[in-house]
């Protein structure tokens, strides 16, 4: 499992009519305490946070093995 938190900053804030755009910086926790910086076109900043998670979730897995502490 890969643990992540994210933090998201209106660009663009969204409107009944219009999407908004989110820039939301992604974090993990060791062995993945990377971070990672998107930005997203959502209808709110939850679902911009949640793709955001997903997108550093999946960029994790794709590594060919979790990194070593200390290394």
């Amino acid at each position: 499992m890969i643990n992540a938190s994210a933090v998201v900053d209106v660009i663009t804030p969204n409107t009944p009519k219009r999407i908004g755009n989110f820039r939301v910086e992604v974090w993990g926790q060791a062995p993945y305490d990377f971070v990672r910086h998107y930005e997203i076109m959502a209808q709110s900043d939850t679902i911009a946070a949640q793709q955001g998670i997903a997108r550093f979730v999946a960029e994790m897995e794709a590594l060919p093995e979790p990194p070593v502490q200390g290394s």
